[in-house]
C-alpha cells in the first residue's frame, strides 16, 4: 500500500478523537507514539485466549513459545540482526540498560574508562556511571557543539584511550533531534578496542536500523516509540552473546538470549511488538520482512521531512523563539523533533497553554540533562520539544503555529 499520511491516521484510533469537543493534536511521538488499532487487537487475542508460559506441554503454552520465536525474528528484520537469537527483551529500554550494564561491567578493573555524551538521555548515562562506581572505573562525557547541538566528535575523540572499555552513545537526541554518526563513532572506539552501546530509542521510528552496517556490539530500543507496547529490545553483537555472563537466577537457561531475561516476559506486549513491525512494513514493498521495513521507513522519512521542513519555515517567522538543533531539514542529520524556547514564556508556560488548547507537547529536559546543563537552560525550565511522527500533516503544523499565536 503507498503511504499516505491521511491513510495513516485511519489506523489510530486516538488521532480521530476529540477532547473537549475539539480535535487533538498530537505532538508528543518523542515521548511515546500512538498505537494503531492492529497491535491492541494483537495484545487482546493473545491475552484472551493463549496466556500461558513457556515450556508447558498443552496449546497455549506451545504458541506463547512460537510468539516469542517470531518475536526474536522481527526483532532480528527490525535491526538486520545476524540472528534471532542476537535478540533480548525486557520491561523497557532503561531497564534492559541497567540490567546489561552489570553484565557487560563485570570485567572491567579500577582505572579503566568508558565515555558517554552529553546529548543522550541519562538512561544510557547513568547506568554506566553508577557500573564504573562500582568497578572503580573513570566516566568522561563528550560535549555537544552548542551551535546545532550535534556531538562534538574532536572532543570525544580526545577522550578516547587504552583504557576505554566502552563506549555509551545516542542514535538521535529524544530532545533536539540530532542525529549522530554511529558508525564514525564506532571506528573511532574500535581503534581502542572499545565496546560501543547504542541507545535508538528515538531513532527508532524515523529510520531503518542495520547494526551490521554500524558494526556496534550492543543496541536497544523500545517498542512503544514506534507504535508499539511498552518493551525494550536489545540486540546483543554474536561475539558477546555467549561470552557475557549475565546475573540470572540458577535454574533458568544459560544458552542464547534467555540467558539476559530475567523472570517471565511480557508474552502480550511481545504479540503487540510484532503487530507494530507489520504496521510499518505494511506500507512498504519488497518480497522479504526487511525490505518492506527499509521501503516503508525511506516513505515515512520523506514525509518527515517535508514537515521538517515546514515547520522550520514557519518557526523562522518567529523573532522570540530559539532553536537548539540542526537548523535544516535534512533527515539524514535530524529526526522532526525540534527543541525551542521563547524569550516572552517559559516552556511550562507554552506547554499548558497548549495543552489547553488540545495541542499535545512537552516541556522540560527529558531526562537528557547533560544537554540541557550545556546549554544553560536548567534553571530556566529546559526547552518545549514538539515532535512530528509518520502520521502528522502539514495542518497539524499549521495548528500548532495557531495555537501558539494565541498565548
Amino acid at each position: 500500500m503507498h503511504f499516505t499520511p491521511n491513510l495513516a491516521r485511519k489506523c489510530f484510533s486516538a488521532l480521530n478523537q476529540q477532547h473537549n469537543n475539539r480535535p487533538v493534536v498530537f505532538l508528543d511521538g518523542p515521548g511515546g507514539s500512538q498505537v494503531p488499532s492492529s497491535v491492541l487487537s494483537k495484545m487482546n487475542d493473545y491475552l484472551g485466549h493463549y496466556n500461558a508460559n513457556l515450556g508447558g506441554h498443552y496449546f497455549s503454552s506451545k504458541i506463547t513459545v512460537d510468539l516469542m520465536n517470531e518475536a526474536r525474528f522481527y526483532g532480528q528484520q527490525f535491526v538486520n540482526a545476524e540472528h534471532a537469537n542476537n535478540i533480548v527483551f525486557g520491561a523497557n529500554m532503561t531497564s534492559l540498560t541497567f540490567q546489561l550494564s552489570r553484565t557487560i561491567s563485570r570485567d572491567w578493573e579500577h582505572g579503566d574508562e568508558v565515555v558517554v555524551t552529553a546529548l543522550d538521555h541519562y538512561s544510557n548515562v547513568s547506568s554506566w556511571q553508577l557500573a564504573a562506581e562500582d568497578r572503580g572505573a573513570v566516566v568522561k562525557q563528550a560535549r555537544v557543539s552548542e551551535h546545532d547541538c550535534s556531538l562534538d566528535y574532536d572532543h570525544f575523540e580526545s577522550l578516547l584511550s587504552s583504557k576505554t572499555r566502552l563506549v555509551a552513545v545516542t542514535y538521535a537526541s529524544n530532545t533536539t533531534g540530532t542525529i549522530t554518526d554511529i558508525k564514525r563513532i564506532v571506528a573511532l572506539a574500535k581503534k581502542y578496542g572499545a565496546q560501543v552501546y547504542v541507545d535508538a530509542v528515538h531513532f527508532a521510528p524515523h529510520a531503518s536500523i542495520d547494526v551490521q552496517d554500524l558494526g556496534c556490539d550492543f543496541l536497544v530500543c523500545s517498542a512503544y516509540k514506534f507504535f508499539g507496547p511498552h518493551l525494550g529490545i536489545a540486540y546483543i553483537a554474536p561475539e558477546w552473546l555467549q561470552t557475557l555472563r549475565p546475573y540470572k537466577v540458577e535454574p533458568a537457561t544459560d544458552t542464547g538470549p534467555g540467558r539476559f531475561e530475567t523472570g517471565t516476559q511480557s508474552f502480550e506486549a511481545l504479540a503487540g511488538f510484532i503487530a507494530s513491525v507489520d504496521y510499518i512494513a505494511s506500507w512498504g514493498t519488497g518480497d522479504s520482512l526487511r525490505k518492506k521495513l527499509t521501503s516503508a521507513m525511506a516513505q515515512f522519512g520523506q514525509h518527515e521531512e517535508q514537515i521538517s521542513r515546514y515547520f522550520l519555515e514557519r518557526l523562522s517567522c518567529y523573532e522570540d523563539l530559539t532553536l537548539y538543533g540542526v537548523g535544516q531539514s535534512c533527515h539524514k542529520k535530524r529526526t522532526p523533533t525540534f527543541a525551542i524556547t521563547s524569550s516572552k514564556y517559559t516552556p511550562e508556560l507554552m506547554a499548558k497553554a497548549l495543552g489547553e488548547q488540545n495541542i499535545c507537547v512537552w516541556n522540560g529536559h527529558f531526562y537528557a540533562i547533560g544537554l540541557i546543563e550545556q546549554l544553560g537552560l536548567k534553571d530556566s525550565g529546559g526547552v518545549l520539544r514538539v515532535g512530528f511522527m509518520h502520521y502528522n500533516t502539514l495542518e497539524e503544523v499549521d495548528a500548532f503555529f495557531d495555537a501558539l499565536g494565541k498565548i
